[in-house]
């Protein structure tokens, strides 16, 4: 009886390893681009969801423009997802690559990821308080960098201690939301960091130890935080809808690598690491309609990675447009996409 149990229990592990090896070793269907195809009705005839195509198009760059895809492109179509094929010559070149590499061992694939500069800043919400400001500087100039010393009103009555560190920032002027003209706090601009290295009761003597731009009096601080990191790509846990209330250097038009602010935070579902559409509304001409059509695809004109998050807000970077984007567009992020 024993023997018939452990035989059972094996199958049924083999039949389960089986099954898995499978899952991992599925062979995609290879699909030829024909004329007249679109990524929106690729996406709905393969994985009958045509809200993937965003995702598809921004995760690939040698696809442009979201509305050119060329015949003779070939995609490797899989139950849970779509890959573009490389050109022949990148597929021929990065298999010369491969096998001229010697590696005794593989390292198992990285995860996609995007690097913060830690220059982008964010919105100091209302309601936030910073820690204490630079009140004055060595020998009462107006500007300090790298090096210089600066004193301010933090000491040992706030439990400050010679040694540690702040963030100094500056701050701009209020945002308001584009739609509803609510302010969603100030825009702050990071100007650099600083040690504490002498400590009173009511202030202390600081050397600035790094500068990204010059620091005055006035300046306020927060405890420090390496705002200088890499962030995971990754899905949300909920459908994201929100607006780029701001732009980092107050321009109204905005392209690749621009700094923006986002009316989505924590309390949203916003994460570091999602990456979201910059969406506009299409209006529909009744003029030539057999019928009143109340709505039409949205157009998505760029994409974007949020990269810190405060409470009600969060700091995002443009990384692709095929448009010129706007302070007021629309970002849109679908859960698990």
């Amino acid at each position: 009886m024993k023997r018939i149990f452990s035989l059972a229990l094996l199958f049924v592990c083999l039949a389960g390893t089986a099954q898995l090896a499978a899952a991992e070793q599925e062979q995609p269907t290879i699909y030829t681009i024909v004329p007249g195809d679109t990524l929106w009705g690729l996406s709905q005839r393969f994985l009958k969801d045509p809200y993937y195509w965003p995702n598809l198009w921004a995760n690939n760059q040698s696809i442009g423009n979201p509305h050119f895809i060329y015949p003779g492109q070939r995609l490797r179509i899989y139950s849970d997802r779509i890959e573009i094929e490389p050109a022949p010559r990148a597929a021929a070149a990065a298999a010369a690559a491969k096998s001229a590499a010697e590696a005794p061992h593989e390292e198992a694939p990285q995860a996609a990821s995007f690097s913060t500069t830690g220059s982008e800043g964010f919105l100091l919400e209302n309601g936030a308080h910073p820690a204490g400001l630079v009140i004055s500087l060595h020998q009462n100039r107006e500007m300090a960098g790298t090096d210089d010393i600066v004193y301010t009103d933090i000491g040992l009555d706030q439990g400050a201690n010679a040694g540690d560190r702040f963030s100094v920032y500056k701050k701009m002027d209020p945002v308001s939301h584009p739609v509803t003209n609510v302010i969603l706090g100030q825009q702050v601009m990071p100007l650099g960091e600083l040690q504490l290295s002498e400590v009173e009761d009511k202030a202390s003597k600081a050397i600035v130890t790094k500068s990204y731009q010059e620091i005055s009096a006035g300046s306020f601080l927060l405890p420090y935080r390496d705002r200088k990191v890499t962030v995971p790509l990754k899905s949300a846990d909920r459908d994201l809808v929100g607006y780029i209330v701001q732009t980092q250097n107050g321009n109204t038009a905005i392209a690749v690598n621009d700094v923006v602010f986002l009316d989505l935070g924590k309390a949203q579902g916003a994460q570091p690491g999602n990456m979201l559409y910059i969406v506009r509304d299409v209006t529909p001409d009744q003029r030539f309609a057999d019928s009143r059509i109340e709505k039409l695809p949205v157009e998505v004109v760029g994409a974007l990675v949020v990269v810190s998050t405060g409470l009600n807000s969060s700091t995002a970077v443009i990384v692709k447009s095929v448009d010129t984007v706007y302070r007021g567009d629309r970002v849109e992020m679908r859960k698990s996409r």
